[in-house]
């Protein structure tokens, strides 16, 4: 589903990512709070179109560019018998500090939220885990 927000003019790119973190008190009475705080805080969004359309932003100091962004999947790494396409998982973080392990990111993804629940859209194939065996990389939503 396409979302219209704003976005610093050197973000505002097609095809560029960005995580969501939410609003800044900086936002509480500006007058386009509502377009651009609209996203769900915490997921990942891709810009889709970019609009001529700039206006000035207090929190920036600069101008803003409206744009048109599609909520993304995010790769994750989940234990095999939950590796089902299309079924909805809570996601549950390995207990794992082993921050040198290649797949320390897709086990603690960034901005999904631990316990939360998220559909999986796709399963990609094998993650080996020293502690927790055979996991598998999937895209969530």
């Amino acid at each position: 589903m396409v979302s219209i927000t704003l976005i610093s003019i050197p973000q505002a790119k097609e095809g560029g990512r960005f995580y969501y973190l939410g609003p800044q008190p900086e936002c509480d009475e500006c007058k386009l709070k509502k377009v651009c705080v609209n996203l769900e805080q915490g997921h990942l969004y891709e810009i889709i179109s970019v609009r001529e359309q700039t206006h000035d932003c207090v929190l920036n100091e600069d101008k803003v560019k409206v744009v048109e962004v599609n909520k993304t999947v995010q790769m994750s790494a989940v234990p095999k018998r939950s590796a089902i396409e299309g079924g909805i998982i809570t996601l549950k973080e390995p207990e794992c500090k082993k921050l040198d392990c290649k797949n320390y990111r897709v086990c603690h993804p960034y901005a999904l939220e631990n316990g939360k629940k998220y559909k999986i859209t796709n399963v990609k194939g094998s993650a080996e885990c020293p502690i927790y065996g055979d996991l598998v990389l999937v895209t969530l939503l």
